[in-house]
């Protein structure tokens, strides 16, 4: 599939990934309508000149409006906190991301792309894990409603008619990127921030334009029905990605606890926060994200899509390090 002037519905492109979907799109000569819940942050949509509807992927009417004319839908809208309401987890990564594919259907849409997430495969996984490995929820509710949402979104692939392409990305970082950039830096200025266990096994990072360069591969292969995992393929520790992330931050190398500590630090401050109607900083359930032992594989996009990530550690480091001296990332989360 060619991709220049197809017509693209991006879900949730207030986000940090959706938006620079939206941005490298353009420069592929699509057309992009947006789709976000938030009326809060609509100023960087707008400046790229896309088309913007603002709704809740549960709604039926504003899903069924977003998808009218649309040749592709990039679903990225998604509630990916390390925890919560498993209610409200799967109000919107299940019934919504339903909902939409349902409205994409209807109104003649032939490609569905679904944003995963690698911890599909849960936190305890063999190394080399590949799209054939087991999937596990760990009682989490981000997991389970994400195995959930692909469950469900295979069963409604449907070729010729309605194609469906689900992507496994890694630990998206880069400019914007709130887990991976942003909290952990303000957590570093504020001497809250540790390492879990020596920042012991990897990290499956992947630069946002890495990432998106995967899922317009997909979209050119027409790979339907298939599913892929999108990472930079670099086995990186977190000790070596954090200790890289202070060092472009302009801080000094973070402090190791062990994982259970860390674990019981973070639910005694959650606590304290609590008692006086503030908001935790970071949940313990945290802990369990960076403490993954292994590398999933990327061989399947490497020789089905020819995907080869341009952009390696160093450099995204470095577009990220030009970012933040021009960024006040206090903001970003306010």
């Amino acid at each position: 599939m060619n991709l220049s002037q197809q017509q693209l519905l991006i879900s949730g492109i207030d986000g940090f990934i959706g938006l620079r979907s939206a941005e490298l799109a353009l420069s592929q000569g699509m057309k992009i309508r947006g789709l976000q819940h938030s009326p809060e942050k609509t100023q960087k949509a707008q400046k790229l000149g896309v088309e913007l509807l603002l709704g809740n992927i549960t709604d039926p009417v504003i899903a069924q409006k977003a998808c009218q004319e649309m040749d592709i839908v990039l679903h990225t809208a998604a509630v990916t906190q390390e925890s919560g309401s498993l209610d409200y987890f799967r109000e919107v990564n299940v019934e919504g991301t339903v909902n939409l594919a349902k409205a994409a259907k209807n109104a003649g849409v032939k490609t569905f792309v679904y944003l995963s997430s690698v911890l599909v495969y849960g936190f305890n996984y063999p190394d080399g894990v590949t799209e054939k490995g087991s999937l596990c929820g760990e009682n989490n509710p981000y997991c389970q409603t994400t195995i959930e949402a692909e469950e469900i979104l295979l069963q409604l692939n449907a070729p010729p008619d309605f194609n469906v392409i689900i992507i496994r990305a890694g630990d998206v970082y880069g400019p914007g990127s709130i887990p991976w950039i942003v909290r952990p830096l303000l957590l570093m200025r504020q001497k809250l921030f540790a390492l879990a266990n020596d920042g012991l096994g990897v990290m499956n990072h992947v630069y946002v334009d890495n990432l998106i360069e995967g899922i317009f591969l997909a979209i050119e292969k027409e790979a339907y029905g298939e599913v892929f995992n999108i990472t930079d393929g670099q086995k990186t520790s977190w000790k070596e990605y954090f200790t890289r992330l202070a060092e472009i931050g302009g801080l000094p190398e973070p402090i190791s606890l062990p994982a259970s500590m860390l674990k019981s630090v973070l639910w005694q401050q959650n606590l304290a926060k609590k008692l006086v109607g503030k908001k935790a900083d970071i949940m313990p359930d945290s802990v369990d994200f960076v403490t993954r032992p292994y590398a999933y594989s990327i061989a399947k996009a490497q020789s089905r899509l020819n995907y080869q990530p341009k952009i390696d550690l160093e450099e995204g480091m470095r577009r990220t390090q030009e970012w933040l001296q021009k960024t006040d990332i206090q903001e970003i989360i306010l």
